[in-house]
């Protein structure tokens, strides 16, 4: 590689050592990739640096291609026999790195931050059946839902969820626009209560003496478009993400757990419509196929 003064890193020619770096290795592969033993590729580039001849170090660390070390690990580097401090400081670094710290110094690729907050998330969201119009109504008016604790995986995920959503049934709700999910609402408390403590729907005398669950939400926010029931229903309650319910289009897309299914529902969804195969209520059963339709 031909080395270039100051003035030529800013042009063209500092241009084309950077493709030279990010380029095709000879065989066609993209540079910084490998082919590991399951058949994929891997990017393990860390970053790409040029070295040009310029004598004063002190002078070149105001220059913007230094400097942008630090903030994309894209630039360059004054190399000459008498000017090798700052590559050795830099080597230095580099070898003295934790992992942790390479990986943040790294550049990541825009959207990397919300990608791995949205696979951290968690189920955040509870998405409960309700028993009828009535319930809903007095649900929207004093903002809140209330569910049966035995209804629940465990009492602990009640610290982890954060929206609540309204699950309208088919054979609640006579009128086929008011079924499937229309409301959810932020959680902003939650206790645990004896049924009959729920006074603004009076209880069967059987559950009286039941413990429920009372979240408190600070607003029912609808769904618009709302999503779908697709020949499905909710039978008590089940659990997913806020990034999935905004983007659902059928019930039966709210149980994806795995990555792979998860993968595999974006791929199809971006490319249209997506029919997520259940049994007959997505809370008790598992996915069985993602496919376009």
């Amino acid at each position: 590689m031909r080395a270039d003064s100051e003035k030529g890193i800013g042009g063209r020619n500092y241009n084309i050592r950077l493709r030279e770096l990010l380029g095709l290795e000879g065989n066609g592969r993209p540079r910084g990739f490998y082919e590991k033993g399951s058949g994929e590729y891997e990017r393990s580039m860390f970053g790409a640096y040029v070295l040009f001849p310029y004598p004063d170090e002190e002078r070149y660390k105001t220059h913007q291609f230094y400097k942008s070390i630090e903030l994309l690990n894209i630039g360059a580097l004054p190399f000459l026999p008498n000017s090798t401090s700052l590559v050795e400081q830099f080597l230095d670094e580099i070898i003295q790195d934790s992992p942790e710290k390479a990986y943040e110094r790294s550049t990541h690729p825009r959207g990397t931050k919300e990608y791995y907050a949205n696979q951290l998330a968690g189920k955040n969201v509870l998405v409960g059946s309700v028993c009828g119009p009535k319930q809903v109504e007095v649900a929207m008016q004093h903002s809140f839902y209330h569910v049966p604790v035995e209804n629940l995986a465990s009492q602990k995920i009640i610290t982890q969820i954060e929206y609540v959503a309204m699950c309208q049934s088919r054979r609640k709700f006579i009128d086929p626009a008011k079924t499937g999910i229309h409301w959810v609402g932020k959680v902003v408390d939650w206790e645990v209560v004896k049924r009959k403590e729920i006074k603004e729907i009076v209880p069967e005398p059987h559950k009286e003496e039941k413990d429920y669950v009372r979240f408190t939400v600070e607003e029912w926010i609808p769904l618009k478009p709302h999503i779908a029931l697709g020949g499905q229903g909710i039978n008590t309650v089940l659990y997913t993400s806020k990034y999935v319910l905004d983007r659902a289009m059928e019930i039966a897309e709210l149980r994806l757990e795995t990555e792979e299914d998860l993968r595999e529902w974006r791929e199809k969804r971006r490319k249209g419509r997506v029919k997520v195969d259940h049994e007959q209520f997505v809370d008790l059963g598992k996915v069985v196929e993602v496919r376009n339709i």
